[in-house]
């Protein structure tokens, strides 16, 4: 969910029409759209999910439920059906640490570690079962009061899990436009010292009272999409100057997958609402392919 057969195909290579020319225009606040085309007989469904949310601040937008229902199969940035297959899973865990033996202390100040092993401590997971983590895996552990039994206990809910659910006991297909493997190489992207610098920041940025997850949860509850792709984008963001790689390439090599996905069958596809909006924006990207991309009132 982090931060999430994977066909390096360029939006370009798609068949597009005279709207390749569109001009980017900010979007409508809706999180909920729907996919209509050149071969397409059903309409499809593009959905932005936050990966994780406080239950109080979970929501469906209204024309959610009947979209799922007319929709044959769910399709989310990996298949979620991956996450329940331990073997898999297992198989996973050395992309999951870090290479050459580096380890979190390797990277920041005394200082920052003794930071960052306080916050943990506080949520129950010893630093020295973490260090040789990733640091981008363990940001989504550094905001507020969000803990790792979150999930379990009911506190947080996960968009793709429930929906998921939903999938499941509909009797629905599901898949994934990207492979786990390629996510967690994703990772791989970004320097180290630079993952380290976000996860101190986050803590920090947490225990200041400046809760950057509580801002993004006002952003997703009011389905600006606009805001959320902005602060992405802007300096001083976790992301700032890697975006290109994990977020607008990604978005260009999903286009072709959903039109094409879009044209078998009517399909629910669900991604991170990040990747909506913006000039590379998966909404403006189709639009540029041909399909006429709506919000769902």
């Amino acid at each position: 969910m982090f931060a999430c057969a994977f066909l390096m195909i360029s939006v370009t290579s798609c068949k597009t029409t005279k709207s390749a020319d569109l001009q980017y225009k900010p979007l409508e606040n809706a999180l909920l759209w729907e996919i209509k085309g050149p071969g397409i007989s059903k309409p499809s469904y593009l959905y932005g999910t936050i990966h994780i949310i406080d239950t109080k601040d979970y929501f469906l937008p209204k024309g959610t439920m009947a979209a799922i229902d007319a929709s044959d199969k769910v399709v989310f940035e990996i298949n979620m059906a991956e996450m329940s297959d331990m073997s898999a899973m297992m198989g996973m865990m050395n992309k999951v640490m870090m290479k050459d033996g580096k380890t979190l202390k390797d990277l920041i100040t005394e200082e920052e570690y003794e930071l960052v092993g306080n916050h943990f401590k506080k949520i129950g997971l010893p630093l020295f079962m973490l260090e040789r983590m990733k640091p981008m895996f363990l940001t989504v552990f550094a905001y507020g009061d969000l803990d790792p039994s979150g999930l379990k206990n009911g506190n947080t809910k996960s968009y793709e899990m429930e929906f998921m659910d939903m999938a499941k006991n509909a009797g629905k297909t599901v898949g994934g436009l990207e492979t786990m493997d390629y996510q967690l190489n994703l990772f791989d992207e970004v320097p180290y010292e630079a993952q380290a610098k976000m996860l101190v920041d986050a803590i920090k940025s947490a225990d200041s009272g400046n809760d950057e997850f509580q801002k993004m949860t006002d952003m997703y509850t009011s389905q600006n999409i606009n805001a959320m792709v902005n602060s992405i984008s802007e300096e001083g963001s976790d992301i700032a100057g890697y975006e290109d790689k994990l977020l607008n390439q990604r978005n260009k090599n999903w286009i072709p997958l959903i039109i094409e996905g879009a044209k078998k069958e009517p399909t629910f596809f669900a991604v991170g609402a990040g990747h909506l909006g913006g000039p590379i924006g998966v909404i403006h990207l189709l639009r540029k392919a041909g399909m006429k991309v709506t919000p769902v009132k």
